[in-house]
């Protein structure tokens, strides 16, 4: 059975950027969500995007980043995003 989707459980994309996102498989903090890939003929959310480490402390930018599947995503709560990754496997180089 399908679960009944009410306002309470939406929550809109500014909001979502502000979360931080945290691999449980390990605890590590990754960041804060940037982005989202969505399918267009769906409208679903396939992944969401965190900058990966920068290149020097993350001041001159990010040279990788994770494409987390949203299947990944274990809970998404007030504060924080939980994903369980292997975080090399999603670790993608930026074009």
């Amino acid at each position: 059975m399908k679960e009944k989707c009410d306002k309470e459980n939406r929550i809109r994309f500014c909001e979502l950027r502000e979360k931080e996102v945290i691999n449980t498989c390990n605890g590590r903090r990754l960041g804060c969500m940037t982005d989202i890939i969505l399918d267009k003929c769906s409208g679903t959310v396939e992944a969401i995007i965190v900058p990966g480490p920068g290149k020097v402390c993350g001041l001159f930018g990010y040279d990788a980043e994770y494409i987390i599947p949203f299947e990944c995503i274990c809970r998404i709560g007030p504060d924080i995003i939980l994903v369980e990754i292997c975080e090399e496997k999603f670790l993608k180089t930026c074009k």
